[in-house]
C-alpha cells in the first residue's frame, strides 16, 4: 500500500486519485479550488486538502513527509514543476511524476531526469501506470520503455527461480542488473543466469507490457 498524493483535481487529476484508491493506496487530493473536489464522485475514500500543491505547508498537511509517490497534474507546467521540485528535492520522494502539457519542454524535463506524461490522450491511465509500477522504484522512463526497480517475486514457479533468458523471452524486456535477496552478490547477467525469488532487479519493460509482467514484481 502506497501513500499517494496528488496535486490537482481536475478531469485527469481526479481520475487518478480515483484508480489509485480503488488500487488499495492512501491517496490524499490537493487543490487551490475545493470545489474541484467534487470531480472525485461519492466513491471516493482518500483525503482532499485545499491549498496550493507547491506551498510546503499544504504538502506536508497532505502527508508529504510518509509520502511515497507525488503525481503534479495540474493545468499549468510551471506549478507542475514546482511540485516535482519541492518534492523530490525537500522531501525526498522517492516516485515524482509531472504532466507536461507543452512540448518545447520535453527535452528539458528529460535532462533535469523528471519523470513526465506528455499528451492529450489516456494521460490517467498512464500516470497510474507510472505510479503503480514502482513496487520498488520506478527509475525513469525512455520514450515506450520504463526502467524499474524491484523484488522479483518467482514464489509461483516450481523451484522458485528461472533463468533469466526464460523471463525476456515471454516478454519485450531486459534484465540489466540484479543483486541477491542477501546482498551477497550483484551482477550484470547473461542470459543463463538464475535469478531467485526476492532478488533485487533493475529491467528496461515496455509500457504496455507492465500489467502482463507484473506477476514477476513483488507486492
Amino acid at each position: 500500500m502506497r501513500n499517494v498524493i496528488v496535486v490537482g483535481c481536475g478531469r485527469v487529476g481526479s481520475r487518478i486519485a480515483s484508480m489509485l484508491s480503488d488500487n488499495g493506496d492512501n491517496v490524499c487530493v490537493i487543490d487551490h479550488d475545493a470545489e474541484a473536489f467534487n470531480n472525485l464522485g461519492r466513491n471516493f475514500n482518500g483525503l482532499t486538502v485545499q491549498g496550493i500543491g507547491y506551498d510546503e505547508d499544504t504538502l506536508v498537511k497532505a502527508g508529504i513527509e510518509d509520502c511515497d509517490v507525488v503525481a503534479a497534474v495540474t493545468q499549468s507546467d510551471n506549478a507542475n514543476l514546482m511540485v516535482t521540485e519541492v518534492a523530490s528535492r525537500l522531501y525526498d520522494v522517492p516516485h515524482v511524476i509531472a504532466r507536461l502539457y507543452n512540448h518545447d519542454h520535453e527535452r528539458a524535463y528529460m535532462q533535469l531526469g523528471i519523470d513526465y506524461v506528455c499528451g492529450t490522450t489516456l494521460v490517467a491511465e498512464e500516470v497510474f501506470s507510472k505510479a503503480i509500477s514502482g513496487h520498488g522504484s520506478h527509475v525513469d522512463t525512455f520514450g515506450d520503455y520504463e526502467l524499474l526497480r524491484f523484488s522479483i517475486d518467482l514464489s509461483w514457479t516450481e523451484r522458485g527461480s528461472l533463468r533469466v533468458h526464460e523471463i525476456e523471452r515471454e516478454h519485450d524486456i531486459r534484465i540489466i542488473a540484479f543483486e541477491r535477496k542477501d546482498g551477497s552478490a550483484s551482477s550484470i547477467p547473461n542470459p543463463e543466469s538464475t535469478l531467485y525469488h526476492g532478488d533485487s532487479v533493475i529491467a528496461c519493460v515496455r509500457h504496455d507490457l507492465i500489467d502482463e509482467f507484473g506477476k514477476y514484481v513483488q507486492s
